[in-house]
């Protein structure tokens, strides 16, 4: 229902704005594609979770990390220097420090299959990693609302054929009462919004500072775990927050010699724009 809800809304204000629908930048396949790879990232990872403890999963979906940071090096060229990998480093130290304090308090739950979840995550996280760099590629190239409303339609196409072919036995057993049906629309709401932010962020910041910052959901669950279920959280967590919170702040500061770049570049291109008027008006 979140793919929906991407489709009707912004396929919608496609729609107003273009009234005849055309793929700027990019060819349908993309969007198929792109979407497919998305689906069956949060397939593998929802998945996992049926095989192996949440600790795990905690732990394993920092692999996005180097991916994102390969594959944006590769494909997009993004330079990283020290301090970004030192803010990197920071952010993955804090999160193992999460899965420790849950060791260490006992909280760790093997799971009936661990070794299948584990690889089932990696999988899911490998997939989702590429997914944010083509994301990054096509908000940066392409027009965000026309890749959310393909992203949305591609994607409900994608949920339904593989719903209807792997999950039909599941479907026919919901009981559909009205909690159910409220659970499943604040889902897509909650889903909606995620991709909407995360099309902006991405835009802004990349790839790499998105799933940084999505290691904060690990220490947000253990949070609400705390607060909403009153369960106890071990010391270890206070102090991996703070050292991931350092982390993404050291990532987001611009290093010296970058902004005196910039700043050089937007000279250059002022001087460059002056001489043009000049000659143009002489």
């Amino acid at each position: 229902m979140g793919y929906l809800s991407l489709a009707i809304v912004y396929g919608g204000i496609m729609l107003y704005q273009r009234p005849t629908i055309k793929v700027s930048n990019a060819k349908w396949y993309n969007y198929l594609l792109l979407a497919f790879v998305d689906v069956e990232a949060n397939f593998l990872v929802v998945k996992a979770y049926q095989y192996t403890s949440m600790t795990s999963v905690m732990l394993l979906d920092c692999w996005a990390i180097p991916c994102v940071l390969v594959l944006t090096w590769v494909f997009l060229k993004t330079k990283y220097r020290l301090m970004k990998i030192s803010g990197v480093v920071i952010c993955i130290v804090g999160v193992v420090m999460v899965v420790f304090s849950d060791v260490h308090a006992g909280d760790r739950a093997g799971g009936s299959n661990p070794v299948k979840g584990d690889l089932l995550v990696l999988a899911g996280t490998t997939l989702s990693a590429a997914c944010n760099v083509s994301e990054e590629f096509l908000v940066n190239n392409t027009d965000m609302i026309e890749v959310l409303a393909f992203l949305g339609i591609f994607g409900t196409i994608v949920t339904a054929v593989q719903i209807s072919i792997l999950e039909r036995g599941v479907l026919k057993a919901t009981h559909w009462s009205t909690e159910t049906i409220l659970l499943y629309l604040g889902l897509a709401l909650a889903l909606f919004l995620f991709y909407s932010l995360v099309a902006v962020l991405i835009q802004t910041n990349g790839a790499t500072m998105f799933n940084l910052s999505l290691l904060t959901s690990d220490m947000w669950a253990v949070l609400i775990r705390t607060f909403g279920y009153h369960e106890k959280v071990d010391w270890l967590y206070f102090l991996a927050f703070a050292t991931t919170a350092i982390g993404l702040i050291i990532y987001s500061m611009k290093e010296k010699d970058e902004e005196e770049q910039r700043k050089f570049l937007d000279e250059e291109d002022g001087e460059s724009l002056r001489s043009s008027l000049i000659v143009a008006s002489t």
